[in-house]
């Protein structure tokens, strides 16, 4: 059976000097890889195409999450396992949106850790139990007003506050004013909500957002 190849994405060194040093210990796994940020992460997962990638969260020139979307798209066949030691809410949620499979915090035991990678290589999904108890408070929160589970994927909280001033008919430099973002910024917000909506226009999107409680 061949070692799962993974390649760690933290910008503490000392951090990924402790992990290498503590996974390279096990006969099953083999660290081909190491980022100190997201474009580094993303751009050794298009060469190496590994099995899995230790993703960091919170870090310089490129965040985890937008990392885990890009990952996901060089790399398909990798699987993206979050460990952090942030547990917010939004941080949590657009993570498991990019195509994270798992979030783990640093405080994890490294046997827990150890069994998730193997859990995550597998096609499992792995959610530290703190992380766990958000996810389904979440899901009930939306279940009960009739939110986007399962057939359209959730908004980051950004992609929110677009899609409430597009429903107000607001413009996308008015946009751009209301949140204190670039104009072009708006427009890469609104075609990720296109997408994840499923819709081709603003109408449709303003509509759709109505339609699923989320405006």
């Amino acid at each position: 059976m061949n070692p799962i190849r993974i390649v760690l994405a933290d910008d503490q060194a000392l951090f990924r000097e402790g992990l290498r040093m503590l996974l390279s210990i096990e006969s099953t796994i083999e660290i081909v890889g190491e980022a100190a940020n997201g474009v580094e992460a993303v751009e050794i997962a298009r060469i190496l195409q590994p099995d899995l990638v230790l993703m960091d969260l919170r870090m310089p020139v490129m965040g985890g999450v937008e990392a885990t979307r890009r990952v996901r798209d060089a790399s398909p066949a990798s699987r993206v396992l979050v460990l952090t030691t942030f547990h917010e809410n939004e941080e949590i949620f657009d993570a498991l949106r990019a195509g994270a499979c798992g979030y783990l915090l640093k405080d994890t035991p490294s046997k827990k850790l150890v069994e998730a990678i193997h859990a995550a290589v597998r096609g499992e999904s792995v959610i530290d139990p703190s992380v766990a108890a958000k996810v389904v408070a979440e899901f009930n929160r939306l279940s009960l007003r009739g939110g986007p589970i399962g057939g359209n994927p959730l908004l980051s909280a950004r992609e929110h506050d677009v899609l409430r001033q597009v429903a107000r008919g607001r413009t996308n430099k008015e946009i751009a004013s209301a949140l204190h973002v670039a104009e072009g910024t708006v427009k890469n917000h609104l075609t990720n909500i296109f997408s994840r909506l499923g819709v081709i226009d603003r109408t449709q999107a303003a509509l759709k957002a109505r339609d699923l409680g989320i405006v």
